[in-house]
């Protein structure tokens, strides 16, 4: 695959110049954007990927949250049971009747894969006939995508996260589910998530699932998880779950 990064990193920029930068939102998922990025190249590396890899890889990480900024100028949410799947968004902007993928590269070769590698990037389990070589595109991406949503959930206030006031953040409870998939140390399929402190410590589930060792040491060496069991809360209920999820993640990560 060729790709001109500083190519790609400008039409970014341009097109995201579309959007207010006022907007806690936009800004974040901008600064999100050029991280995973980051973090996809620093895994598919690790991975001995050859150099055209490493860059499809880091490309991924660039364009696997354009829906974003259109989802949240429409809706004014990152929760996509409350406007659109972004996955789904993004894609059929880069590759359907808009084609924004012409503006970021001219090698077509690696279109179908791309697609499916960004449609993938937010699901709950990737679908059985995504395999061999996609498969490991697909879990990079993912990876690098929960190691940053841990940064961007301590640098980025929760109340902006979840459109939540501070009372209704500190006064909710736990569902009763939620520490099911927790001590089944798994990620919390986002359906089961009714309240700001499921939604917290289902961010935190996150690091249950990652794929590969050099998404944990990266985990490890930013810090940012370990910051997210410093969890305000007014329920002793989810104080109790915050703990759970700590000790259950301690002996997951080692």
């Amino acid at each position: 695959m060729v790709i001109d990064r500083k190519r790609v990193r400008e039409q970014f920029a341009s097109y995201t110049r579309n959007y207010d930068p006022e907007d806690p939102k936009i800004a974040l998922k901008i600064a999100h954007t050029y991280r995973v990025a980051e973090n996809c190249e620093i895994i598919a590396k690790s991975l001995k990927h050859s150099d055209e890899e490493v860059d499809f890889c880091w490309l991924s990480g660039m364009l696997h949250d354009i829906g974003r900024f259109e989802q949240v100028k429409r809706y004014n949410t990152f929760i996509d049971s409350k406007s659109v799947d972004h996955a789904e968004f993004g894609a059929d902007l880069l590759f359907g009747d808009e084609r924004l993928i012409d503006s970021y590269t001219d090698d077509r070769s690696w279109d179908s894969l791309l697609e499916i590698v960004i449609r993938q990037h937010n699901k709950f389990r990737i679908i059985e006939s995504v395999t061999g070589k996609t498969l490991t595109f697909c879990n990079i991406l993912r990876d690098a995508d929960k190691i940053d949503i841990f940064r961007v959930n301590i640098e980025t206030p929760m109340e902006d996260i979840y459109n939540v006031s501070s009372d209704e953040l500190e006064n909710s409870d736990v569902t009763p589910i939620v520490l099911e998939y927790i001590k089944n140390n798994i990620a919390i399929d986002r359906a089961m998530l009714k309240t700001p402190a499921d939604h917290h410590i289902g961010h935190l589930a996150l690091a249950f699932e990652l794929v590969y060792p050099k998404s944990k040491e990266l985990v490890k060496e930013q810090g940012y998880l370990y910051q997210l069991f410093d969890f305000k809360t007014n329920r002793e209920s989810t104080r109790n779950a915050i703990e759970v999820t700590k000790g259950e993640l301690d002996k997951a990560l080692g």
